[in-house]
């Protein structure tokens, strides 16, 4: 289970010239012994393992992915082993038989079977098998799938490491972090130039947070490195020599911001949020709670222009947007309440789409066990009650669109009762009730412009169906409802009082604000930039379909799912890091690729939902 490491192998050929030294590899389940490999007088400088060769007389070995398909050269997968050599199984233990022997997909024989290692190796470009470890030993830290095998395999070209371990810790729940653990023949520390010297070899992702150099590695009873009697590495040892500690005020709370969001510390000023594992969605949290802690707006691009405390810390004290530092503060309601721009759009689609369910979201939730329907109804009521915008409908007032807020909307919870029916939760009539409650459209001059419905399937299973027109609401907001009214009810199905402080500021606020901001030289300059961004731009996507385009946009479409296998999403994560894009610029570029390659239009126009 462990590879044969490149330096002990260099002494033993300077050892040996004239002996011919075989590198051997096989599990006692395929009768001891599956590949070989001849090593040649004098290893290349570059090598960083020692291949096991190919497979021996009789024998078959396949290099297979999660789904049992080959896997190309370089691409890292499971060994299975087939052949003369394979045992009948493990006596007197037919589960473990069943599971590690399996019939062999690739053989025409019946009773052909595979031994299922839980070793991973690659072909190199040769045809020769590269060990890289155990199954046990590929983590996912960070969003990254990593073999331990690998790092421990570059970290023992160092000239100063006689052996090596790597293994993933969690000190902190949801804080992995990579630990190296060294024998080298300095006895001074040598941290930083290994440090350094894996920088030059591996992806900054693998590079272990932390170095711990020992004389010896605990060992197992059978010689084997004991790793779960290594030490913990000491703080001193996850700081890296740069490591220079926040110096003025704003570099205090940003990293604090940072340690929050990330949920690692140490954090130094010169250190990248991006490799420290961060990505476009903690970017985004890290923007809202500087917006939060200064009251200023920062584009999210700030973030990867600046990806250090240091640059962002500037960034914040020089480059700080003045006309939008100031402070949403509440208005009176007795005058007219304007639209936000993104309630003006909508509004504008709809007077032309009228009986349009397009805008509407729609959510449900599994309910089990016990429901207190009173509870559930009192807290829906408080939520309307707590947020003008689920009182508001849209009226023109001299002929411009105005938010009209209700004082109070009573609400009633409608029950539809299939107890009877005896349906499930997955059932197709569940769906089509939900369907059906999607596409039933809105009103906009009437409040409210929500819905909810409890589907009740039987005593302890409900489907409590929400619909809310986008006018109102957004995905985000969603979650803050269901948080809310999750509070809400809790607390009163204990009979205690509304547990939620109130709101500093409503929807209504934040559109006037806007209005006020977004206006004048500052909305001259967006338009104008948009309008430069987008002229020329083609009305259409000629896409080679197998219908006629119809002359009025109808959204009937269909949603076509798929997963990417393991290993190309870990090459697009690297892409993405080296080329200092998050995963969803990788991915939308390909898409613009894709639309590219059928169109054959080089100007593609692409709409992307966001967030706040």
């Amino acid at each position: 289970g462990e590879a044969l490491s490149v330096n002990p192998v260099k002494k033993a050929l300077a050892a040996l010239p004239s002996t011919q030294i075989i590198n051997g590899y096989g599990p006692t389940e395929n009768t001891t012994f599956t590949c070989c490999y001849s090593l040649p007088k004098q290893l290349p400088g570059t090598e960083l393992s020692i291949s096991i060769g190919r497979p021996i007389s009789n024998t078959q070995v396949y290099l297979l992915d999660a789904y049992w398909q080959p896997v190309p050269i370089g691409v890292i997968g499971e060994l299975y082993i087939g052949g003369d050599g394979l045992a009948r199984g493990y006596l007197n233990r037919p589960e473990l038989t069943g599971e590690k022997f399996i019939a062999n997909p690739f053989s025409n024989q019946p009773n052909a079977r595979l031994y299922k290692t839980g070793d991973l190796a690659r072909y190199r470009a040769d045809g020769t098998i590269e060990f890289v470890g155990r199954v046990d030993n590929q983590i996912k830290l960070r969003g990254f799938r990593i073999e331990l095998g690998e790092i421990e395999a570059v970290l023992s070209q160092y000239p100063q490491v006689k052996d090596t371990v790597v293994i993933v810790t969690e000190d902190q729940p949801g804080n992995k972090r990579l630990v190296a653990y060294c024998v080298s023949n300095s006895e001074q520390s040598i941290t930083a130039e290994l440090r350094s010297f894996l920088k030059t070899k591996l992806p900054d992702y693998m590079v272990p947070s932390a170095f711990v150099q020992l004389d010896a590695f605990p060992l197992t009873p059978n010689g084997k490195v004991d790793r779960r009697a290594l030490p913990k590495p000491e703080i001193e040892e996850t700081l890296s020599t740069n490591f220079i500690p926040p110096r003025t005020a704003t570099e205090e709370q940003l990293t604090r911001i940072w340690t929050s969001v990330l949920r690692i510390k140490p954090i130094g000023i010169h250190d990248n949020f991006f490799e420290l594992g961060g990505h476009s969605l903690l970017a985004t949290q890290v923007i809202s709670r500087i917006r939060q802690n200064w009251e200023i707006e920062l584009p999210l691009r700030c973030l990867f222009e600046s990806p250090t405390i240091a640059e962002l810390s500037k960034h914040l004290e020089t480059k700080v947007w003045s006309q939008a530092s100031q402070v949403i503060q509440p208005v009176t309601r007795d005058k007219e309440i304007p639209l936000s721009f993104a309630q003006q759009r909508l509004w504008f689609i709809d007077q032309f789409e009228k009986e349009s369910a397009v805008y509407n979201i729609p959510y449900a939730l599994h309910l089990t066990g016990q429901l207190n329907r009173n509870a559930l109804e009192q807290s829906v009521q408080q939520i309307i009650q707590r947020h003008e915008t689920l009182r508001t409908r849209f009226q023109l007032v001299n002929e411009a669109p105005m938010q009209i807020i209700e004082p109070h909307i009573h609400f009633s919870l409608s029950i539809i009762d299939v107890e009877d029916q005896q349906i499930n939760p997955e059932s197709t009539q569940v769906q089509q009730l939900i369907q059906q409650e999607a596409q039933t459209p809105f009103d906009l001059i009437k409040a409210p412009l929500f819905r909810v419905k409890l589907l009740c399937l039987n005593p302890q299973s409900h489907i409590l169906i929400l619909t809310l027109h986008h006018i109102i609401s957004d995905g985000w907001s969603m979650g803050i409802l269901i948080r809310e009214l999750s509070s809400l009810y809790q607390a009163f199905c204990t009979g205690k009082s509304n547990p939620l402080t109130p709101l500093p500021i409503q929807y209504a606020d934040f559109a006037i604000w806007q209005r006020q901001w977004l206006s004048g030289e500052v909305l001259d300059n967006q338009l104008s930039y948009w309008q430069k961004q987008l002229q020329g731009s083609p009305a259409l996507l000629e896409l080679p379909t197998n219908y006629p385009r119809p002359s009025q946009q109808t959204f009937r479409g269909h949603r076509q799912r798929f997963q990417l296998n393991p290993e190309l999403t870990q090459q697009l994560k690297s892409l993405s890091q080296k080329t200092e894009a998050t995963l969803f610029m990788t991915l939308l570029a390909a898409f613009a690729t894709l639309l590219y390659r059928y169109s054959s239009q080089s100007d593609i126009v692409i709409g992307s939902p966001i967030a706040n």
